[in-house]
């Protein structure tokens, strides 16, 4: 039985699919981005992560969130179990004919690609809309103002923010209230500067949710730094993947993790995570 967390309102795996690394650069192909969205949903994952910004930098956009609706659309099982999160905020384009990343936060871009999101995924209402990334040319009050008219519209139930301080947190809160259930930051063994905001958000009640809980696109020189992973599981005998993993759910019960994958063998090991029990001993190796 796969870990199960209350995010929010919605009950849902501790363990969900990042479904970025299926429709970015170096992606395996639609038909292997269905197969593995089917595999992580017949293993028992309920819970799926997506972006409007998820889709190769020059290419169509919203291809994440189209892939989605087409693994769910041709999926066999019961839908209404399913949280699909998706955000907004961010796009991508060439610079210097390298892909990279942009932000646009005002309200009016908001609004038009919520929309465009719930339209993409095929559903009246988003399960769980997040503001992607702060905008440093916008004041974040306004654009958190934006999706709190998007959940007065109807267009989403639920909100989240990313890549937010705490400072942020509070504004969020002061805005949406108890319509704000998640914090989407990054966290893993190679990034835990974010450890302020996981704390803070046990204390208020709101969930935790790790990206690039596997480190993400790390440098060389990070690798050492799962060194003590790779120990914990060569003991247990499983992947250390699915030892960071169970790591960061140990850090509290509003803890949740959205690791990527190419392909489903990778996402099938992610989510035996939650069924990993670790030792206090091994947990106070890792927390060093």
């Amino acid at each position: 039985m796969i870990l199960h967390r209350s995010l929010g309102p919605i009950d849902t795996t501790a363990v969900g699919l990042g479904e970025m690394p299926l429709t970015l650069e170096d992606n395996l192909g639609k038909d292997t981005g269905i197969d593995t969205i089917h595999a992580a949903l017949d293993a028992g994952c309920r819970h799926i992560d997506t972006a409007w910004a998820y889709y190769c930098s020059g290419g169509e956009e919203q291809t994440g969130e189209k892939l989605v609706r087409a693994a769910l659309e041709t999926w066999k099982g019961p839908r209404d179990e399913i949280t699909v999160a998706t955000k907004v905020g961010h796009f991508r384009n060439f610079t210097n004919g390298v892909p990279t990343w942009d932000v646009d936060g005002r309200p009016e871009r908001l609004i038009h690609d919520a929309k465009q999101s719930a339209q993409a995924l095929g559903v009246d209402s988003i399960d769980l809309l997040y503001f992607h990334r702060p905008d440093p040319k916008v004041p974040y009050a306004e654009s958190i103002e934006a999706i709190r008219q998007l959940l007065d519209a109807g267009v989403a139930r639920t909100a989240g923010i990313s890549n937010a301080s705490i400072e942020q947190i509070d504004i969020a809160r002061s805005i949406l209230g108890n319509r704000l259930i998640a914090v989407q930051n990054q966290y893993s063994p190679v990034y835990r500067d974010s450890a302020d905001t996981l704390a803070y958000t046990a204390r208020l009640g709101l969930a935790f949710v790790c990206w690039s809980p596997l480190g993400g696109y790390r440098k060389v020189k990070d690798e050492h730094r799962f060194d003590a992973f790779r120990d914990v599981a060569a003991e247990l005998g499983v992947s250390y993947q699915q030892v960071v993993l169970a790591w960061e759910l140990s850090l509290g019960e509003h803890v949740f993790v959205i690791p990527g994958a190419h392909r489903p063998a990778t996402i099938l090991d992610s989510l035996k995570a939650g069924q990993l029990e670790l030792s206090e001993t091994q947990l106070s190796r890792l927390g060093d």
